[in-house]
């Protein structure tokens, strides 16, 4: 089903579901904001930092490429901040997997342990507001994130592809015609 989002008619619901989701975007930016002054990081860094750490906790650790993808910057660009986290102490990159060309990113213990310090002061009200929440309803709740994130995931890949193609389109545009063989 295709849906042009600008002028579709949206119901309240509708709209203030996208409201409240970009108000938790924008707190949980806060947040990160919040946590690189805790731990006396740049902002992009804690929030590489808190991607490798939550990534860790959920026993699938990141690989330089994932985090690229995940913080939205080139792989130059990354491998300079995970540069500057492991000289901090913060990260340490390993190769554990068969194919020893493969980096997993792992948080060191001190740096867990800021960051454990770190939620516990700051997220006293989430974790409230979760454990007060019914079983139910949070089930909902992560169907329809499920959802909404595969959504965006989708459009996102879609995105991507269009990107490439025309990088490809302008890298052939810019080569200057060959003579044709005689």
């Amino acid at each position: 089903m295709e849906v042009d989002p600008l002028t579709v008619d949206w119901s309240p619901e509708q709209t203030a579901t996208m409201q409240a989701l970009r108000d938790w975007a924008v707190s949980f930016t806060e947040l990160n904001q919040h946590l690189a002054a805790w731990m006396n990081l740049p902002g992009s860094d804690a929030n590489a930092l808190g991607q490798i750490i939550w990534a860790a906790e959920d026993g699938q650790p990141l690989t330089p490429a994932d985090l690229a993808r995940q913080i939205g910057m080139t792989s130059g660009a990354t491998t300079v901040l995970l540069n500057r986290l492991e000289t901090a102490g913060h990260i340490r990159r390993s190769r554990e997997h068969t194919d020893r060309r493969r980096v997993t990113l792992r948080p060191e213990p001190g740096a867990r342990e800021q960051a454990r310090a770190f939620l516990a002061e700051a997220g006293a009200e989430i974790a409230a507001t979760l454990q007060d929440t019914g079983t139910a309803e949070l089930r909902q709740v992560i169907a329809f994130l499920q959802r909404i994130t595969g959504a965006s995931a989708a459009a996102n890949k879609r995105l991507q592809n269009r990107a490439a193609g025309h990088r490809r389109a302008a890298a052939a545009a810019a080569r200057p015609d060959r003579p044709e063989s005689r």
